[in-house]
């Protein structure tokens, strides 16, 4: 077989996959919106299967956004139970884990804010007695190794972000949402989505530097 069969063979496969990964998407969307009509007619199973469909979702999110493993079940939990007394406000042309995703991302900035609140007072009533305590644990046991040192830098330099650029950083750079549904998550445009991206950008690069010990380019 020639290269340039073998090449064009290839590319109608990978158009394929592509075509079928589409569909597969586009189908699982009408069943979310599906399962939703039902659940707000009282079919509480049809619920039970939005949340075990999509709760690994909101736990990755959540957990990015407030990395202690109890605040992000929380968070989980709660995002649920408000998306189920606010069913009747989801509008069919949003795709419902895109207005899950907004729900969960007010939940994680209320919480930021509350734990940085906390944090403040604590450690002014302790000094930095308490330091190690209000922080959770993050000690890495092959942290000596590079690419380790590199990953804890960058877990480091999120977590320390504004709760809005840490917010546009995991949408965009860890959860890959398009920006459609991230300035449908933010309530901007998708114009303003997409400067808050790069604004949040900027603000990583400047904090990992001095975490490696090197200037990034």
């Amino acid at each position: 077989m020639s290269e340039n069969s073998e090449a064009t063979e290839e590319m109608i496969s990978s158009a394929g996959l592509a075509i079928h990964n589409r569909s597969l998407s586009s189908t699982f969307e009408t069943d979310d919106n599906a399962l939703v009509r039902r659940a707000r007619e009282g079919d509480y199973g049809a619920f039970e299967t939005l949340f075990e469909r999509h709760r690994m979702l909101v736990y990755r999110f959540a957990y990015q956004m407030v990395p202690r493993r109890d605040d992000a079940e929380d968070i989980v939990q709660e995002a649920f139970v408000r998306a189920y007394q606010n069913l009747h406000k989801y509008r069919d042309e949003a795709k419902f884990t895109t207005w899950l995703l907004r729900i969960v991302s007010n939940l994680c900035t209320d919480q930021a804010r509350m734990s940085t609140r906390r944090q403040a007072l604590e450690q002014q009533e302790a000094g930095e007695g308490l330091l190690w305590m209000t922080e959770g644990a993050t000690d890495d046991p092959i942290q000596n190794l590079e690419s380790e040192r590199k990953v804890e830098a960058i877990r480091k330099a999120v977590a320390a972000l504004p709760v809005h650029h840490r917010t546009a950083i995991i949408l965009r750079d860890i959860e890959e949402r398009e920006y459609p549904d991230i300035a449908q998550i933010l309530g901007c445009t998708v114009g303003g989505a997409k400067l808050r991206v790069l604004r949040a950008r900027r603000a990583l690069k400047d904090r990992i530097a001095p975490l490696l010990g090197e200037e990034i380019r």
